[in-house]
């Protein structure tokens, strides 16, 4: 705990899979919201197959951003992670000419009781 994972659409070329993690993680822990920085487990999800809308001549493309964590935090503290994600996405994210780009960043609260974590 926490996961976050990015989807991004394989039509977004050069996607910085790499630089985006780093950065986000840093925004992340940054906040203040994660006790222990190593518990941030971050990844990348190419999505090859997607249809946004329902016209298939529109050049369009998403990243979306998904943070689970145990529950708990104010709805304030959901905002600044929310905030902070989307800056990160907005820095990083390719937007090919003539392409709408659409991201989005959703928090998700894992249940406390049925959540397990171990380690190796």
């Amino acid at each position: 705990m926490p996961h976050l994972v990015i989807e991004y659409t394989s039509n977004l070329e050069n996607f910085p899979e790499a630089h985006l993690l780093d950065a986000l993680n840093a925004a992340v822990i940054a906040s203040g919201q994660v006790q222990n920085e190593q518990d941030l487990k971050s990844r990348t999800v190419r999505t090859e197959q997607f249809v946004i809308g329902a016209d298939p001549t529109a050049l369009r493309g998403f990243v979306h951003a998904e943070l689970r964590l145990l529950a708990g935090r104010t709805p304030e503290a959901k905002r600044d992670l929310s905030d902070r994600i989307g800056a990160v996405l907005r820095e990083f994210t390719p937007h090919p000419e003539g392409m709408l780009v659409q991201l989005s960043v959703d928090i998700v609260d894992m249940d406390r009781g049925s959540y397990y974590k171990g380690s190796l």
